[in-house]
């Protein structure tokens, strides 16, 4: 069996080290004691040494030939996703900022970029850090530990935010001290809250389309129509270009979807006939849909607007978003008899076992069951 060890990025005394993870071995243990003033971890189980440059590159220089050098735990900067947009971070040196308000450190900011997180989840990220490290405002970040890290999430609790708000919290603070400075699983006890399991929210065929006749032009119309009759995504219906339209095929091709991940969704014969005149009156040249300026997307907030003011003009009291048309499409193909297989495709989901969740909200579940007042 081939020898290897792996690398772990580990805090010991406030000092950067790196761990060496292996399976007993004469050899490998004769040259750990070579390596400049090793020290054993009670806490880790591991030998380590201090994390330099240098003794990065001894560790390499030490066991070429002898052993594997597994570096997937301890180099970070690995890109999450080549497809996603640049980050836009005008919002954050625009906004106005608190007296004494703790700004997000910008190496913080600099690892997202690098990484190439989306937008939306830059947003949230450093919105949740900046309000943890605003709770610990005169307290050097790197002495946090993980009762501090307990407590702040306690206070989450007691204003009684939701679960998601919460682990996106954890999240964000692990991103930190994991990414930023390099120290994976310096937090790795924390107890995440249970996942908690609610219902899609669905919408009627009949307030489906009135979302869309109430929409104010064929661009609008157009966006409404594709979410609820392909299934789409809002981001992907913004990354669409002029090419994925395959009107031969009456496919719509969805490039790196969530997940980095190619499918085909359905494209509607009244839908290309919509897309025909948009494209006559509007004459987009790269995207789909873009904004103002031409060959750019359009915004994710338009696409929300444009959904919640046509929800209110059809008189649908409760707020609509993008992806409850998202949820409806799969819900009425399966109320009309499609194959939960062939929705899980088109939806792009790993498994049925994700889609199964709209069986629970498709009324055809339940229209066997008698009725026990009858």
């Amino acid at each position: 069996m081939e020898k290897s060890i792996t690398l772990k990025n580990l805090l010991i005394k406030q000092q950067k080290c790196i761990g060496l993870l292996f399976n007993a071995d004469k050899v490998i243990d004769a040259l750990v004691k070579e390596l400049p003033n090793p020290m054993w971890s009670n806490e880790f189980k591991m030998p380590y040494i201090l994390n330099t440059q240098a003794n990065q590159q001894l560790i390499f220089d030490k066991f070429r030939g002898v052993a594997w050098i597994n570096c997937n735990y301890f180099f970070q900067d690995r890109v999450l996703n080549h497809n996603n947009e640049e980050i836009d971070l005008k919002w954050f040196d625009k906004r106005q900022k608190k007296e004494n308000f703790k700004s997000c450190p910008e190496e913080y900011l600099q690892k997202l970029k690098l990484k190439k997180y989306a937008n939306n989840t830059v947003r949230s990220y450093v919105s949740r850090f900046e309000d943890f490290i605003n709770y610990y405002k005169d307290i050097e970040l790197i002495k946090l530990n993980e009762n501090d890290i307990r407590k702040y999430l306690q206070k989450l609790i007691d204003e009684e935010r939701s679960n998601s708000y919460i682990n996106v919290s954890i999240n964000a603070i692990k991103f930190y001290y994991e990414m930023v400075l390099g120290m994976p699983n310096r937090f790795y006890s924390i107890e995440r809250p249970r996942k908690e399991f609610k219902l899609p929210k669905v919408l009627s065929k009949e307030e489906v389309l009135g979302i869309i006749e109430n929409t104010n032009n064929m661009k609008h119309r157009c966006i409404a129509s594709l979410l609820y009759s392909a299934g789409l995504r809002r981001n992907e219906l913004l990354n669409l270009k002029l090419e994925d339209i395959d009107s031969k095929r009456m496919l719509i091709n969805i490039k790196q979807g969530k997940g980095n991940k190619d499918r085909n969704t359905v494209l509607n014969q009244s839908v290309l006939e919509d897309l025909r005149k948009y494209f006559r009156a509007y004459s987009p040249k790269v995207y789909l849909f873009e904004g103002k300026i031409s060959g750019q997307k359009y915004s994710p907030s338009s696409v929300l607007q444009i959904i919640v003011r046509a929800a209110e003009r059809a008189g649908i009291k409760e707020r609509v978003t993008p992806h409850m048309l998202r949820h409806s499409f799969a819900t009425h193909l399966l109320e009309n008899g499609t194959d939960l297989r062939y929705i899980q495709l088109l939806l792009g989901h790993n498994s049925t076992k994700t889609t199964e969740i709209y069986t629970h909200v498709a009324s055809n579940t339940f229209a066997e069951i008698k009725d026990l007042l009858s």
